[in-house]
């Protein structure tokens, strides 16, 4: 293999995985630039559509069946990425496809299709594969290393799924980047100038503000806020529902199940809407529900801005508890970017110019940005560019619990990482030769209002009487996030350690037999797939 064969298979790209659309970048000799596919599109669909036989296809393909096959046409499945049940609140009553509660070893969240049962790794890691096959017939070689975005606040549960994707997925994610920071990265605000830079990231699914400050290429995030669980979706929902008490008023019946089809197609017709109110003052659309005459609705910018101002209000308290811990007042702010395609409402725009002072950067397109920061980054982990650090933070304190269902925190929230933290304990009761060490994520004071991560169990502690050993506990964060506990008593040297795998993630074990299936099944699959897009 010659040295110009190894640089190429030796690349590392970029990839944002988004909620509505995944895409893929790369630095080239004059910057970061997205990667297109054989149609010249650089957005692909985060949408997977299952077939007979289980076959399936995933993009544009798959987003244009949506209505045609709504039970197995799986989107915005990043929102149920490392999540349970009782996280999603009454979200799964307005998806088309179906979402079960996992097994009892796993709380993650399944989707059921036609009986067969999948998690959000696997449907996330069809869309990295694709991802992945796009950047190859683009790039003209195979590709295997990236640096994965995902919202800055995905907790380590949604951050241990991502990576699961990727492996799945046959790549190795380097580094698993914030979404705001990248963004950051993007903009090439270390080059331009130095200071204090807010971040708003506001996509289909989550919302993320990040307070960075940039002194001489080092990128220092300061403080991170936001919700996984609001986005572009919570306004097509808002619209939906009103769409939903049109169609019960003309049939009488509030009670009304909508078919999958038509759920899907209303759907389509409130994101066509949302997205025709940022250039129109008024959109109306009709939809044929079978009812006779089409249901008409109309929007007028007035009423939408009214729907959905609560909803953006959230995101200024976001970005006041940001700024506050980042003990920074907005006067002190000197640059705001705008990420993620909801930041092109102009609602969201005028509120958020007056909440913070400034008027946001929006040069680049907010659906590319993010994808072109993470190119950025995996150029320095490539062996490009080594004048850029990247120090971000963890968003939500790590610890374990102690006597009576305490949460004592070890590693503070927006810590930067890779970081460290070591502190002493010791036993409840007299003789107690076994320690039980659960570790959570959470900002509340009882581990019952916190999220589990893992637990572990340390032995071989000598019988003392109770307070007398002394245990020492270690967190370890690494760059990714990884969260390595190890706890160890000093006076018999009895140790033990654990890297966290969630609760709500995939085992190692599981992980591996997903991967196995798809190596054993190669040759069908990619037969199966051949036939698919031959018809």
């Amino acid at each position: 293999m010659s040295a110009e064969d190894k640089d190429k298979t030796d690349v590392v790209i970029g990839i944002d995985l988004g909620t509505t659309n995944s895409l893929a970048a790369i630095m080239g000799k004059d910057g970061p630039r997205v990667l297109r596919d054989e149609h010249g599109q650089p957005l692909i669909p985060s949408v997977v559509s299952f077939l007979d036989d289980g076959e399936y296809v995933v993009g544009e393909p798959a987003k244009a069946l949506a209505i045609a096959n709504p039970t197995r046409t799986v989107h915005s499945v990043k929102r149920l990425m490392g999540r349970g049940m009782a996280d999603l609140g009454d979200e799964p009553e307005r998806l088309p496809y179906q979402v079960v509660p996992g097994t009892q070893s796993s709380k993650l969240v399944h989707i059921d299709i036609d009986g067969r049962s999948y998690t959000p790794q696997e449907i996330s890691a069809l869309i990295l594969a694709r991802v992945r096959e796009v950047a190859e017939a683009a790039l003209g070689h195979p590709v295997t290393r990236a640096v994965i975005t995902v919202p800055a606040y995905f907790d380590d549960a949604q951050r241990q799924a991502t990576r699961d994707a990727a492996k799945i997925a046959g790549l190795v994610a380097l580094r698993i980047v914030n979404e705001p920071t990248a963004a950051a990265l993007a903009y090439g605000l270390d080059t331009s100038r130095e200071g204090l830079v807010v971040v708003y990231d506001l996509g289909g699914g989550t919302f993320d503000v990040s307070v960075l400050k940039i002194t001489q290429g080092v990128y220092k995030v300061v403080a991170t806020a936001g919700d996984t669980h609001l986005g572009g979706d919570d306004f097509d929902q808002a619209i939906m529902g009103q769409i939903l008490e049109r169609v019960a008023e003309r049939t009488g019946r509030p009670d009304l199940r909508v078919p999958p089809e038509a759920l899907q197609q209303i759907r389509r017709s409130a994101e066509a809407i949302k997205i025709e109110l940022s250039d129109n003052q008024a959109a109306a659309l009709e939809i044929e529900l079978g009812l006779g005459d089409p249901v008409r609705y109309e929007l007028t910018r007035d009423a939408f801005e009214e729907l959905i101002r609560d909803r953006v209000e959230r995101t200024l308290t976001c970005c006041r508890a940001a700024l506050a811990d980042a003990d920074a007042t907005p006067e002190q702010i000197d640059e705001v970017v705008f990420v993620g395609g909801s930041s092109r409402i102009p609602l969201v725009r005028r509120l958020v110019t007056e909440a913070l002072g400034r008027e946001p950067h929006t040069e680049l397109d907010p659906d590319r940005v993010v994808a072109l920061g993470a190119a950025i980054q995996a150029d320095v982990l490539g062996g490009g560019n080594r004048n850029l650090l990247l120090l971000d933070v963890i968003p939500l304190s790590l610890g374990l619990e102690t006597m009576g269902g305490a949460f004592a925190k070890l590693v503070t929230r927006n810590s930067t990482v890779p970081c460290q933290a070591t502190e002493m304990f010791s036993t409840q009761v007299d003789n107690q030769t076994g320690i039980d060490i659960n570790v959570f994520q959470g900002e509340r004071e009882l581990v019952q209002d916190c999220r589990h991560l893992g637990s572990f169990k340390l032995t071989g502690v000598p019988p003392m009487p109770a307070g007398l050993p002394r245990v020492e506990v270690t967190f370890l964060v690494d760059a990714d996030g990884v969260l390595t506990v190890n706890a160890a008593e000093q006076r018999s040297g009895a140790a033990a350690s654990i890297e966290v795998v969630p609760s709500h993630g995939l085992t190692r074990d599981e992980v591996k037999q997903i991967i196995k299936s798809s190596i054993v099944n190669a040759r069908d699959d990619f037969a199966a797939r051949e036939l698919v897009e031959l018809r």
